[in-house]
């Protein structure tokens, strides 16, 4: 761990990059990343160590919380700078009052999705999201996907980008831990998993399999839409759908709740749970 360094002024050129992070979340950083909250900072000294594709570069804290980190910040190598500020001079820098008080800069490797589909295991459970536009539903996403052994995520290019900000606290970290890549067309990634002999079901109310009802295979993958439009017919009309019985006063499921159920439900199936 680097020795802290103390930041007077907020316009320090050394922490430039954590500077007003809420209007760079919407023009993006180049596949870098603001991590936050001592859950996600956890996560990404985890991710740092295990070379899972993302790195730290700089972390940024309120001086007295450095003390209760100590432990976290121990797992990070010497080369990661630890800066320090107070209260006033934090969220001078940030552009608003940061209460957490946890920071960090990350970095993702740029890695492809050939790579990604080779390295899955012979018996693997992947999501796909489909124009999953709400951070919070990709976050929600990526958590289910943690706590029900899921393999890899995958998203399309009418995605939101899982690493931004709102969506990687939301995720508890878990985009950090979940190998991912997001791009391309629904339709292809779609053919790249049945190439590899998954068993693909897309997700709909109007599904023709009860969700309890899927058989088991080695290699499973579910698809989901956003809320409201759902998928898009020509995905359900190629491969197999399936439905989550409900009340007939909804007509459909939050995405991320619909997520939850049939990843437990075929996680369960292939006998993960």
């Amino acid at each position: 761990m680097a020795a802290p360094i103390v930041i007077d002024s907020a316009n320090d050129p050394r922490i430039a990059e954590f500077r007003d992070i809420r209007e760079r979340d919407l023009t993006g950083r180049e596949n870098r990343f603001i991590a936050e909250g001592t859950v996600v900072l956890r996560m990404l000294a985890e991710a740092h160590a295990a070379r899972r594709g993302f790195s730290a570069e700089k972390i940024l804290l309120l001086r007295n919380r450095v003390d209760g980190l100590q432990s976290v910040l121990e797992r990070f190598p010497a080369s990661v700078p630890v800066y320090v500020a107070e209260a006033k001079v934090l969220d001078g820098v940030v552009g608003f009052h940061l209460h957490r008080g946890v920071l960090a800069l990350g970095k993702r490797e740029d890695r492809g999705e050939a790579a990604l589909l080779d390295a899955l295991p012979e018996r693997a459970l992947v999501l796909v999201g489909c124009g999953i536009s709400n951070h919070d539903n990709a976050g929600s996403m990526f958590r289910n996907a943690a706590a029900f052994r899921a393999d890899a995520v995958l998203l399309d290019e009418t995605c939101c980008d899982p690493l931004y900000r709102k969506a990687l606290r939301v995720s508890v970290g878990s985009v950090l831990s979940v190998p991912h890549r997001r791009g391309g067309k629904a339709l292809d990634l779609l053919l790249a998993l049945a190439q590899r002999g998954f068993a693909i079901w897309t997700l709909s109310p109007h599904g023709k399999t009860d969700i309890r009802a899927i058989p088991a295979a080695a290699r499973m993958a579910l698809v989901i839409g956003t809320e409201g439009e759902g998928l898009p017919e020509a995905l359900l009309a190629r491969f197999q759908s399936a439905r989550i019985p409900q009340s007939d006063q909804l007509d459909s499921l939050n995405a991320a709740t619909a997520t939850g159920i049939a990843l437990f439900s075929m996680a369960s199936t292939m006998g993960r749970l």
